[in-house]
C-alpha cells in the first residue's frame, strides 16, 4: 500500500529540523564563550561555516552517499544532486522524501562542527573549511550509511536511535586525533588565559543546545506520536540528572558549583541519553545521565594530566559520552516502551545487544579515528593546517577574518587576564581548564 502523507508527523518533523538547526549557533555560542576573547569570533565561525558548507555538500553528494540504495558500507548515487527527492513520502514513512532529507541534514552539519572544539586557537581557518568538507564525505556519510541507511551496523541488530555512534563516538574520536596531530597551543601560557572568557555566552549556547535536542532526539522517531513523546522525556531527565552530578562532582572535590560546570554536565548528559533516547524508560535515562557524567568527569581529569591539548574537551564530553550512551544502551533498552527496539541485558535479552552495541562503537570509532589521521596528514603535507606562532598569540580573530569580537577593550580583556577574584576560582573545574 502506497504511503500518505500525515500532516501532524510532518509538522512535528519540520518542527524538529528547525529545532537541530538551532543546535549549531547554540554550540558557536557554547564553544565560543569558552575559548579567550581574541579567538571569539574564530570559534563561533567554525560552527557557522559549517551551516553553509555541510549543507551544500548534503544536497548535492552526502545524502545520497549516505541514504540511497547502495552495499553495507556506501550509499549509491541515485539522490545524486537529490534527484528522485521530492514532495512524496518517504518508503515506510508518512513524510515528504524533503522532510526527511533535510531534517537529516541538520546532523550533518552539526556532526563535523563539533569537531571544532579540540582544534581552536589554533587551526587555519581555511584548512578547517577543507577538513569538515572531506570529513563529510569520507567520515559521515559512510557511517550514517552503516548505521541509518540499511549498511552492515543496521543488520547487525545495533540501536542508535538519534545518533550516539554516527554523530557523537565519530566527532569525539576525530577530535581526539586532531588535537593530537595539530599539537598543543604554542601560545597556552597561563591557565588564567584559558577559562571560558563569557560565561553568559556558554550558558546560553547550553540552552540553546538543550532546547534544540529536543528535536534531534525525539524527531528521531519521525513521528509525533508515544515514542517521540518519551524521547523528550528521555532527554530532559538524562540532561537534569548528568547536570546535578556534575555540579555535585564539582562540591566534592572542593571547588564552587560553577555554571560552566553546571552546563557542560547537561551537555555531557544529552550526549549520553542520544543513542538510547526512544529505547529505554524515564528511570534508564536518569541512570544513563549519571554515568554518563561521571564517566566524562573523570575522563577530562584524566586527559587533562596527559597534556593532550582537545582545547574544549570534545573527546572526553562527545566521545566519552557517546561510547557510554552506545554501550549502556545495550544494557538499559527494553521493548516495553519501544517494541521496534530490543531487549537490553536489564531486562532479560542477555548480551546480544550488548555485544551489538560494542561492535558499534569500536567500528566508528576506528573508521572515523583512521580517517581523520590520513585527511590531517594529507592536509598537512599539502597546504598546512596550523596558524603560525605570531597568529596564535595575535589571535585568530584578528589573523583570519580582520575582525574583533571586542575592538573597544584593552589587550589585556581580549587575552583575558583575570581579576583579582580569580584565585578564588581557579580551581573551577571546566571544559576548558584541562592543561
Amino acid at each position: 500500500m502506497q504511503p500518505t502523507i500525515d500532516s501532524g508527523n510532518t509538522a512535528w518533523i519540520l518542527t524538529s529540523t528547525a529545532l537541530v538547526l538551532l543546535m549549531t549557533p547554540g554550540l558557536a555560542f557554547f564553544y565560543g564563550g569558552l575559548v579567550r576573547g581574541k579567538n571569539v569570533l574564530n570559534t563561533m565561525m567554525m560552527s557557522i561555516i559549517a551551516m553553509g558548507v555541510v549543507a551544500i555538500q548534503w544536497a548535492v553528494l552526502g545524502y545520497s552517499l549516505s541514504f540511497a540504495e547502495g552495499n553495507s558500507f556506501i550509499g549509491g548515487l541515485g539522490f545524486f544532486g537529490l534527484e528522485n527527492v521530492g514532495a512524496a513520502p518517504v518508503e515506510g514513512m508518512t513524510i515528504p522524501h524533503y522532510a526527511f532529507m533535510a531534517f537529516q541534514m541538520m546532523f550533518a552539519v552539526i556532526t563535523p562542527a563539533l569537531i571544532s572544539g579540540a582544534v581552536v586557537e589554533r587551526m587555519k581557518f581555511k584548512a578547517y573549511v577543507f577538513f569538515i568538507l572531506a570529513w563529510a564525505v569520507c567520515v559521515y556519510d559512510p557511517l550514517c550509511h552503516w548505521v541509518w541507511g540499511g549498511g552492515w551496523i543496521a543488520d547487525l541488530g545495533a540501536l542508535d536511535f538519534a545518533g550516539g555512534t554516527v554523530v557523537h563516538v565519530s566527532a569525539g574520536v576525530s577530535a581526539l586525533v586532531a588535537a593530537l596531530i595539530l599539537g598543543r597551543r604554542s601560545s597556552l601560557i597561563a591557565d588564567e588565559e584559558s577559562r571560558a572568557h563569557n560565561v553568559p555566552f556558554v550558558l546560553l549556547g547550553a540552552a540553546l543546545l538543550w532546547f534544540g535536542w529536543f528535536g534531534f532526539n525525539a524527531g528521531s522517531a519521525l513521528a509525533a506520536d508515544g515514542i517521540a513523546a518519551l524521547a523528550i522525556v528521555t532527554t530532559n531527565l538524562a540532561a537534569a540528572a548528568a547536570m546535578i552530578i556534575w555540579v555535585a562532582l564539582d562540591v566534592w572535590k572542593g571547588r564552587r558549583p560553577s555554571a560552566v560546570g553546571a552546563a557542560t554536565g547537561a551537555v555531557v548528559g544529552l550526549v549520553t541519553i542520544t543513542p538510547a533516547a526512544g529505547f529505554v524508560t524515564p528511570m534508564g535515562a536518569i541512570a544513563m545521565g549519571l554515568l554518563g557524567a561521571l564517566v566524562a568527569f573523570t575522563a577530562i581529569e584524566r586527559l587533562g594530566r596527559l597534556g593532550i591539548d582537545d582545547t574544549l574537551d570534545v573527546f572526553a564530553c562527545h566521545g566519552v559520552g557517546g561510547i557510554v550512551g552506545s554501550i549502556l544502551t545495550g544494557v538499559f533498552a527494553t521493548k516495553a516502551v519501544n517494541s521496534g527496539g530490543a531487549d537490553g541485558l536489564l531486562y532479560g535479552g542477555g548480551a546480544e545487544l550488548l555485544i551489538a552495541q560494542t561492535i558499534s562503537v569500536l567500528a566508528a570509532a576506528a573508521f572515523a579515528g583512521g580517517c581523520t589521521a590520513v585527511i590531517l596528514i594529507a592536509m598537512k603535507a599539502m597546504m598546512g593546517i596550523r596558524a603560525n606562532s605570531e597568529l596564535e598569540d595575535q589571535g585568530l580573530d584578528l589573523g583570519d577574518h580582520g575582525e574583533a569580537a571586542y575592538p573597544l577593550e584593552s589587550p589585556a580583556r581580549l587575552l583575558h587576564v583575570s581579576p583579582p577574584i580569580a584565585p578564588q576560582i581557579a580551581d573551577t573545574h571546566s571544559v576548558t581548564g584541562s592543561d
